[in-house]
């Protein structure tokens, strides 16, 4: 693993100070723009001059700030977890077909049963049916792995199994009502903003959840940067290991794709650009700072879907394709600089 080239305290300062500045101006900027001071007497419970600014901010505004903050952090975990296990820098949950398996439990919720996302008992059927398709996709990915050695070859397999998910669900959309397909494709455009005060704490319990899992798993997964017989010599199980990266994998993946539909490109480039930023492979300090930059980089693009979106509220994967594609294309470019798994 390669020396520290910048100070690590100094990243995660100047990442908390960042994400506490996005997390102010996401709460201040929408259709309605609400003074600073406005928002904190909403969120204090102290006197706010316009009763409207705070339902805006409580209902609305803070519910998807710590959305966006909680989800960015989430989908990069993930994505390095998964770039770690498969020691390839272009694995990620949805390249990997695990956002389709989320999205194909959610379809078989939404269309086949004629549920409703909206409502919480429908919110938390679509979190268990995500959660179902995201795990049954990484176990079998997990399972193809001790057959198919070539990495390349298992983002392939992945990405074939993503298509036959896709298939499905564009089966079940045929099948579906007119209302509930409609349902499903306004999810299916991803928004931090679908998560209501009433289900925030659902969502904010998961996601902690699986994030404190994945950081359990710090010194482990350095060990398998160094090979499996490495792993075994120093007594790490590795199928043990494999588990339980692919049910916290798949526990993040699914919540996110649950509550806020499948977001692109996060989980994918914000783990190398975690890399470029600390110039190490060591997990102990790669993941915090996967985590912060995660959410930093999600509530950024929060805040462009309301800022770009002139008054309208612009999908989700709109924004993230054009800040996360320009990362891997320099990673691809300059993978020899960077940080990776040696």
């Amino acid at each position: 693993m390669r020396h520290h080239r910048i100070s690590i305290p100094l990243v995660y300062a100047v990442l908390i100070c960042v994400i506490t500045a996005l997390a102010a101006v996401c709460m201040t900027t929408g259709a309605v723009d609400i003074p600073l001071s406005q928002v904190w007497a909403a969120l204090t419970g102290g006197e706010v001059e316009n009763r409207v600014w705070s339902v805006i901010v409580t209902q609305s505004r803070m519910p998807q700030t710590v959305t966006a903050l909680m989800a960015g952090a989430a989908l990069a975990c993930g994505g390095l977890m998964l770039q770690t296990l498969f020691a390839n820098p272009l694995a990620d949950p949805s390249i990997l077909g695990v956002s389709s398996g989320a999205g194909l439990g959610v379809a078989a919720v939404t269309l086949a049963s004629g549920g409703a996302v909206g409502s919480l008992a429908g919110t938390l059927s679509t979190v268990a049916g995500a959660m179902a398709g995201a795990t049954a996709v990484l176990a079998l990915i997990i399972a193809l792995s001790t057959v198919v050695r070539s990495n390349v070859m298992l983002l392939v397999v992945g990405l074939m199994i993503g298509y036959m998910a896709s298939s499905a669900v564009s089966l079940l959309s045929f099948m579906g009502a007119a209302e509930s397909v409609k349902s499903f494709s306004v999810w299916g455009m991803g928004d931090f903003g679908g998560v209501s005060p009433a289900r925030l704490p659902y969502f904010v319990a998961i996601t902690a959840a699986g994030l404190v899992w994945a950081l359990l798993m710090m010194k482990p997964m350095n060990a398998m940067l160094l090979g499996e017989s490495y792993c075994r010599n120093l007594g790490v199980g590795i199928k043990k290991l494999r588990i339980s990266v692919l049910l916290s994998t798949g526990l993040l993946t699914a919540v996110v794709t649950a509550f806020c539909g499948p977001v692109s490109f996060i989980g994918l480039a914000v783990p190398h650009m975690a890399r470029l930023l600390t110039a190490t492979s060591d997990h102990r300090v790669l993941m915090p700072v996967t985590m912060l930059l995660g959410a930093a980089v999600a509530l950024l693009c929060n805040l462009l879907t309301m800022v770009l979106g002139a008054g309208n509220l612009l999908p989700l994967n709109v924004v993230t394709p054009l800040l996360g594609a320009p990362v891997i294309i320099y990673v691809i470019v300059n993978k020899r600089k960077i940080a990776y798994f040696n």
